[in-house]
């Protein structure tokens, strides 16, 4: 009988690469485990690209499994080279030890540390292992096992000899290798999983572990898919770059919004990878998508559950209004600070702190194109300030508009904003 966890990460598309399908199933009926997977503090943010991995840990702890997160302390001041054609810029270890900090308290979000159950997460830093061994040491207990042939077939370092890679780089799969045999012997690990991109480093693992113990390894590894769109284009991205877990970054309205404009094509999968949500849950959304796709109701979940799990509910519930006021065209309903996290993407224009007629001003701002549109416009009642509609062509635009002295929202029509910044 198949495994109720695997099948549903199957069913998840969960499941890409696998070192041994039946044995891990044969393993995971038998006891509760104890697994890792691994992520290296090259910021202080972990962004969206980064979690699915970790999703698919917990989804192991919330069946009794034991999930080990590794931040990687020292092989974050290393760099590794799967799926990049260049090196890394090396990082100060005052840098990394910051990184470290800033993603500790991202998996905090994530799994349960402190229920004092036997499967409580563990959070360990591989410097506190690594840092110590001498380079002698490393040589003689692990530079030893493999050759340098087998290290050279590996997609991770094959894919970049034409363009060079250093022997710092070269001999970062040997590093995470020496992790999952200090995990395995100290901790119990039986089980790393990864992106695609690990498979490299996640089998050399197993062969470290197969030449350092005597016995039979009891160990497996497997990968997850790398997340793409439908339409072929690179997942994780938004129009200010990276989709960052750090507020500070991304803040939860812009995180919210990247889930909320999910397209139909995506979003059914995007929650099964995503979102803790069952079967039958996905399944009536799925059926939404395709019986009532404008209510958008898949794409609202989508976007709840994600902003909830990252940045809690206080996050979520800001960013709902925000997105609702805008909707409905109330500004007045937000606060300066929400304003300014709403429109930070909209086109801008800086203007000097003076009083100036509202018809100038709006041609000066290139809200309208023309004195005479600007008239057009502001008689029809298609301009406002900060919310508030202003029909009148006499009107001066002054310190009054300025939200904090320094910006003005305004808006022409139903959905054009523009930013005017002061100097």
């Amino acid at each position: 009988m198949a495994n109720e966890l695997m099948e549903d990460l199957r069913w998840r598309g969960l499941l890409y690469q696998q070192t041994d399908e039946q044995g891990l199933e044969k393993l995971l009926d038998e006891k509760k485990v104890t697994l890792y997977c691994g992520v290296d503090p090259t910021a202080d943010s972990m962004h969206i690209g980064h979690i699915v991995p970790m999703l698919t840990l917990r989804r192991f702890q919330m069946h009794g499994h034991k999930p080990t997160l590794l931040v990687g302390g020292a092989t974050g001041m290393i760099g590794d080279p799967s799926g990049r054609s260049e090196e890394r810029v090396l990082q100060t270890p005052e840098q990394v030890d910051k990184n470290v900090q800033g993603i500790r308290a991202q998996l905090e979000r994530i799994f349960d540390f402190d229920s004092g159950e036997e499967n409580a997460a563990q959070l360990v830093n591989n410097r506190d292992w690594i840092g110590e061994l001498t380079l002698i040491d490393f040589l003689r207990d692990y530079g030893k096992l493999l050759t340098v042939n087998y290290m050279l077939a590996k997609d991770n370092v094959a894919s970049r000899l034409e363009e060079g890679i250093s022997y710092t780089e070269f001999s970062y799969m040997l590093m995470q290798a020496a992790d999952f045999d200090h995990l395995y012997r100290n901790y119990g690990v039986q089980v790393q999983i990864g992106g695609s991109d690990q498979w490299g480093n996640i089998t050399t693992g197993l062969e470290v572990l197969r030449k350092t113990h005597d016995e039979e390894v009891n160990a497996f590894g497997f990968t997850i898919p790398l997340v793409t769109k439908a339409d072929g284009t690179k997942f994780g991205k938004s129009a200010g770059g990276a989709v960052w877990l750090d507020a500070n970054k991304t803040s939860p309205y812009e995180f919210y919004q990247f889930w909320i404009n999910t397209a139909d094509a995506d979003v059914v999968k995007y929650l099964k990878i995503f979102t803790f949500l069952s079967r039958e849950e996905i399944e009536a959304l799925a059926e939404k998508v395709e019986t009532e796709p404008h209510l958008r109701e898949a794409q609202k979940t989508l976007a709840a559950e994600m902003t909830r799990l990252v940045h809690g509910e206080a996050a979520l519930e800001q960013a709902v209004r925000i997105t609702e006021a805008l909707f409905k065209g109330d500004l007045k309903a937000l606060t300066v600070a929400e304003m300014k996290d709403a429109f930070k993407d909209v086109p801008t224009a800086e203007m000097a702190k003076e009083d100036m007629n509202i018809v100038d001003f709006i041609v000066a701002a290139k809200v309208s194109p023309s004195k005479r549109q600007a008239r057009e416009d502001i008689q029809n009642g298609a301009i406002s300030f900060n919310g508030e509609k202003v029909q009148d062509l006499d009107y001066t635009v002054d310190a009054k508009d300025r939200l904090d002295d320094a910006f003005t929202i305004v808006r022409r029509g139903k959905k054009n904003y523009t930013m005017v910044q002061y100097k």
